[in-house]
């Protein structure tokens, strides 16, 4: 009889403590099911359907999202994890609204771009877990800096759909680290017509932080479906 491959980890990052909030109170059951490991920043890692789950707050910006995730894939038991980037997002795109989800097809930055797996699969499990959302796919852009006015024209001339600071940095870091799956799915918290100041402190923030919340299924069955190359 042939041995079982090894349960898939899977390492879920996000930047703010909201985003971690959200993604935190998402999966009550989850996380009593917890194992007792903690991130720095995260929650006790939680066994999802096909591995391990971990979840991290990286701390704003490129930096440290990148510095974050490669210190975590850097421990034997996630050196071989799938990584998904989540959290909010500012939409680039005419018509977009906050609450709606992005599933990022790559993640790009000025060093280069982050093909992403299991897109489609993305899309029909969001659209599953959270009826009546709009989902987009397309390019997610990196960005050092909170993007304001021209700016979001300019980036959408590049072809992007919607910019954040942390995705491009996190799934950027997560190859270079090793061969892997990886993904992106943000939530837009603003757009070129509905501009936010603050998040959470306007209808659009929480629209944003519930659905933020109501994410983990889609992202418990991609890591379900993954068929990671075994050597």
């Amino acid at each position: 009889m042939s041995a079982q491959p090894a349960p898939v980890p899977l390492l879920i990052a996000c930047a703010l403590g909201i985003e971690h909030l959200a993604l935190r109170t998402g999966d009550r059951g989850a996380r009593r099911r917890a194992t007792g490991r903690t991130r720095p920043g995260g929650e006790p890692g939680t066994q999802g359907a096909s591995g391990p789950v971990t979840f991290v707050r990286t701390g704003m910006g490129p930096r440290a999202a990148e510095r974050s995730v490669t210190r975590l894939l850097a421990e034997p038991a996630l050196a071989d994890a799938a990584v998904l980037a989540t959290g909010f997002c500012a939409g680039l795109a005419p018509g977009m609204h906050p609450g709606d989800l992005v599933v990022a097809e790559e993640t790009r930055d000025p060093r280069g771009s982050v093909p992403c797996v299991g897109t489609d699969l993305l899309v029909k499990e969001l659209v599953r877990a959270l009826p009546g959302r709009t989902v987009h796919t397309g390019p997610v852009t990196g960005s050092d800096h909170v993007v304001r006015g021209h700016e979001r024209a300019d980036l959408l001339g590049t072809g992007a759909i919607a910019v954040d600071m942390e995705s491009a940095a996190t799934l950027l870091g997560a190859v270079r680290a090793g061969e892997r799956p990886v993904a992106a799915v943000r939530v837009v918290v603003d757009a070129p017509e509905h501009e936010l100041v603050r998040i959470g402190t306007v209808r659009g923030g929480i629209s944003a932080f519930r659905v933020l919340r109501s994410v983990l299924p889609a992202f418990f069955e991609w890591h379900r479906s993954l068929l990671l190359p075994r050597r």
